[in-house]
């Protein structure tokens, strides 16, 4: 089966970014053809052109044409105490980097995550709590800015979720608009510039099956 996604990033009465992925579905592993309005202005060219070979929740290879730089994730997952720990292990060949994320899932409603940068000893520690399926609370620490950050989101309208965050590093205040349908409006304003006039986004998506 192939399929088409069209996604677009709308910022400051423009477009900001164009995207078409066109996907390959070979049982569960997945063919990936990215192509931005940058391949395609003033004649094709390669700005813009990526590939990535992918099996959810085992493995991601992803190709930047133009910048010839190659990215590898591998997922997998044990259980400690009957509580399942998700490991994700990414690699920047480019960039020389290294990272590894774990989730651990205590029940249906608490989650742990923490990050780590073998290269930078970047860390990061997060939590995850969802109230009776509706309202999500996620505070995460960043040792490295020695920061914190705060997100609440809320399911409405069974299909749509509103979140506020706030990132103290960089003092911005967020709130968004997403919904099933392929659409998310985004606001944000830094409380520390004057005068505060907040930067609006509009994304929307357009999936189409072949």
């Amino acid at each position: 089966m192939i399929s088409t996604t069209l996604r677009g990033h709308y910022e400051g009465g423009g477009v900001r970014d164009a995207i078409t992925t066109v996907t390959l579905h070979a049982g569960a592993v997945k063919f990936n053809a990215n192509v931005t309005e940058a391949t395609l202005v003033n004649g094709s060219s390669l700005e813009g052109l990526s590939f990535s070979l992918e099996k959810p929740g085992s493995f991601l290879i992803d190709c930047d044409v133009p910048k010839q730089d190659v990215h590898f994730q591998f997922m997998n997952g044990v259980r400690v105490m009957e509580k399942p720990l998700n490991f994700t292990y990414t690699h920047w060949r480019g960039d020389n980097r290294t990272a590894v994320d774990g989730t651990l899932a205590i029940d249906s409603a608490n989650k742990l995550s923490a990050t780590y940068g073998f290269d930078s000893g970047f860390s990061k520690l997060g939590y995850s709590y969802v109230h009776r399926g509706l309202i999500t609370f996620e505070p995460n620490y960043d040792f490295a800015k020695n920061s914190w950050d705060v997100a609440v989101s809320k399911r409405v309208f069974k299909e749509n979720v509103v979140k506020a965050s706030y990132q103290s590093s960089s003092n911005v205040l967020g709130l968004e608009w997403s919904s099933s349908g392929g659409f998310k409006v985004s606001a944000s304003v830094n409380l520390a510039e004057e005068p505060k006039f907040p930067t609006l986004s509009f994304d929307s998506r357009l999936h189409v099956e072949l």
